[in-house]
């Protein structure tokens, strides 16, 4: 763990960057003394309950279908140690380290709010598994996104108490309780309500839902880029592009990508010449109107970022504890709908702005429509296929986008009896929408490596790219991508630049030039 870089947790939640900085940085997290004094406050009211005769869901009680039965205090630890085993069935491959270790990062942030009733002890026990470099094993399928994310959780859960498996520091998979042993962290014997604590919330869609603003954050970014180096290769004008343009119709994210471009574009010697041999009064959408379905995405991205900064904020349980009023409460707060909608968006979003991308790379190639460049970008066309194949590539990696922003949130399977009888799909929401992250980094890394080809046969033509331009491609040649005219093995270069895309590389190498971009 990163002694350096600490995070520490409070009673009233956490942001996105401590997510990240956890989940990605390894980030040491710590309890503040109010959330230790929340935390006992919200026992004590836990505690009296469990010593009245009255039943109170998830203290005194059965679970879900089976809550109308009264459990004597002598069965309560054993029925929080069986929620969490039964509740333990997920199924699949597993689940990423940095999605497991960002939903026991806001499992604790909730924990630590005071709300859930379960002891500091057991809140210090996680944020020990996260130190230690624990990460329980928890499987693809499981959740409904409704009464939280389940199975995923408890699969943390069944990991607190040792058992079942975990993968060490070492990336190693491993009994949990071995684990446990080797850190010097002891096995949690589970209390009134604390095993429905532990799984009983929407961490797993939340965290999926923060690591992928932060990630295509950076993708609108790198596709202004690409595509004010396509405008460019294509001999388009920036005119389009000019502030007063966009002040007309003012959505900020369109004004953004606009104003990234033209930044991208200032001194270039390649824009403006659409009015030459073969005029054009206008660039077609693909190019004219990058700026509108990026800035498009770009404002659905803050939507989901004002959504995410709200369940940043919340303490997602039930029943939830009101310390202040001495009461349990049964709610509706786990239900996944609020993420789970705008993990959907942000899968629609992704997916037309790969369109457009792709639809950019394809004009490249297109000798009928590049303007004077070869066909895909050969060096000498026939005997060499060019870029042909990586815009196949590309193609089909945009086809499974489209099919990765049909919504889950729209559909519901009822579980437990009816009694859970309209769930949220969130957890496949957000699974869906890593995939289409990743896939759009690949899409994008297609056009940066069509673009710079372009770009660099339209400067040995003679003409005189824009220095950020020119910085980019130098950068991306730094980075793996090999000049032109060269034969070419073409899987390494594409994944140098999805590397130079993901990495940073391309947002660093452009703002060396025109200063921080939107």
């Amino acid at each position: 763990m990163d002694m350096q870089n600490r995070v520490v947790v409070g009673p009233s939640g956490t942001t996105a960057e401590d997510v990240v900085a956890v989940a990605r940085g390894l980030a040491h997290v710590e309890l503040s003394e109010e959330a230790l004094a929340a935390l006992a406050a919200a026992r004590r009211v836990v505690d009296d309950l469990a010593a009245k005769p009255d039943p109170v869901y998830g203290v005194s009680t059965g679970f879900g279908a089976l809550a109308v039965r009264h459990i004597p205090a002598d069965l309560r630890v054993q029925l929080q140690r069986n929620i969490v085993r039964s509740h333990a069935a997920g199924m699949g491959p597993r689940v990423e380290r940095e999605v497991v270790r960002a939903l026991m990062f806001l499992r604790l942030k909730t924990l630590a709010s005071g709300h859930t009733g379960v002891r500091p002890e057991v809140a210090r026990a996680l944020a020990g598994l996260l130190n230690a470099g624990i990460t329980p094993v928890v499987h693809e399928y499981g959740s409904l996104g409704c009464s939280g994310d389940l199975a995923p959780l408890s699969h943390c859960a069944l990991a607190l108490m040792g058992e079942g498996e975990a993968e060490g520091p070492d990336g190693r998979v491993h009994p949990a309780a071995e684990l446990l042993a080797e850190h010097g962290l002891a096995p949690v014997e589970l209390r009134e309500k604390e095993g429905l604590a532990l799984l009983n919330g929407t961490d797993g869609m939340l965290g999926m839902l923060v690591l992928a603003c932060a990630d295509l954050a950076r993708l609108f970014t790198c596709a202004d880029i690409t595509a004010a180096l396509s405008l460019e290769a294509l001999l388009g004008t920036e005119r389009v592009l000019a502030p007063e343009l966009h002040a007309v119709r003012p959505h900020p994210g369109q004004a953004a990508s606009a104003a990234n471009m033209l930044k991208v574009l200032e001194g270039s010697g390649l824009t403006g010449h659409h009015q030459d041999d073969a005029p054009r009064v206008q660039d077609a959408y693909s190019v004219r109107c990058a700026p509108q379905v990026a800035g498009a995405g770009r404002d659905t991205l803050a939507h989901a970022r004002t959504v995410a900064e709200r369940e940043l904020a919340a303490a997602v349980d039930n029943p939830v504890v009101l310390p202040g009023e001495g009461r349990v409460e049964s709610n509706g707060n786990f239900h996944g709908a609020p993420v789970a909608y705008v993990l959907d968006f942000l899968a629609i979003a992704a997916a037309d702005l790969a369109s457009i991308t792709e639809r950019r790379t394809d004009r490249l190639l297109d000798r009928n429509r590049s303007h004077g460049l070869p066909p895909f970008l050969a060096g000498d066309a026939g005997v060499d296929s060019g870029l042909m194949i990586a815009q196949y590539t590309q193609a089909a990696l945009v086809g499974e986008m489209k099919r990765l922003a049909v919504p889950a949130s729209t559909d519901s399977i009822p579980s437990s009896a009816m009694q859970e009888d309209h769930v949220s799909m969130g957890w496949s929401a957000a699974r869906k929408l890593r995939t289409s992250v990743d896939n759009l980094a690949r899409v994008v890394a297609v056009e940066l490596y069509a673009a710079a080809r372009a770009v660099e046969l339209r400067a040995a033509g003679g003409l005189t790219p824009s220095p950020a331009a020119s910085a980019v491609v130098a950068a991306a040649r730094g980075a793996g991508m090999a000049g032109p005219g060269q034969d070419r093995f073409l899987a390494p270069e594409l994944a140098a630049a999805e590397a130079f895309v993901r990495g940073g590389g391309l947002v660093a190498a452009a703002e060396a030039v025109t200063g921080p971009l939107a």
